[in-house]
């Protein structure tokens, strides 16, 4: 291994999703996906060309950086499925990266951001941290929730600024209430953070073998939540 390490970074815990490569922070290329197409279909093809955008070879390759979530069920484990296979192939570590930390760093933003995803049925993933100098320091845990309880939650915080896809849903609720508060640019890409992150964590040791990286989910998946329902409905 060098010191600085040949980095892949995938992230599709988005609808559109990433790739990108890095020599440790250094960004070489990186690639958004097409939120209309399932990271089935093209993310083996978005690693190819982020490679050879990069002029480097899967073999060259010392560690994988994937977005653990939370984020899109099927994202998630089609993202961590890819990164365990390449890891296991070339007999290489991997970091997880949070989604929602890699939001706040993407965001650009100093200071306490609120990082914000789609959950699905109008809900979403919630964290607070802060970016001071682009290094992301978490406050509290990543939450499933209500557009009203994320303000409910962080309205009191009058430095935050909301970050991410699911800031949409947010403002759009709150306008409806007539509050005011600060949201940045919605983010689409942010495979570059998660290589950047990635490259943070492995000098600071915290690699884990492919058997050992998890996903984040937060929240039962839909799948769950109606296995629950008819259980409850039956007792």
């Amino acid at each position: 291994m060098k010191d600085q390490p040949l980095i892949l970074a995938i992230e599709t815990a988005t609808r559109a999703g990433g790739v990108a490569v890095a020599r440790g922070e250094e960004i070489l290329s990186s690639l958004g996906g097409d939120a209309s197409i399932s990271h089935s279909t093209n993310l083996l093809e978005m690693v190819q060309a982020a490679l050879r955008n990069a002029a480097v070879t899967m073999a060259d390759v010392d560690l994988f950086a994937v977005a653990v979530g939370p984020g899109s069920f099927t994202g998630l484990r089609i993202g961590l499925a890819t990164a365990k296979a390449f890891a296991v192939h070339l007999h290489r570590d991997v970091i997880g990266v949070p989604t929602l930390a890699a939001v706040a760093h993407a965001s650009k933003l100093s200071g306490d951001v609120v990082s914000l995803l789609p959950a699905g049925r109008g809900e979403v993933f919630a964290q607070r941290l802060v970016v001071q100098d682009g290094v992301v320091t978490p406050i509290d845990e990543p939450q499933h929730l209500s557009p009203r309880a994320v303000i409910e939650k962080y309205a009191d915080v009058k430095t935050s600024h909301f970050a991410g896809e699911g800031a949409r849903i947010v403002k759009e609720h709150l306008a409806s209430t007539g509050n005011s508060l600060s949201f940045a640019n919605e983010l689409t890409l942010l495979a570059s953070s998660i290589a950047i992150l990635g490259a943070r964590e492995y000098q600071q040791g915290k690699t884990v073998a492919p058997e050992d990286l998890h996903a984040v989910y937060v929240r039962a998946s839909d799948a769950e939540i109606n296995e629950r329902w008819q259980q409850q409905a039956h007792s």
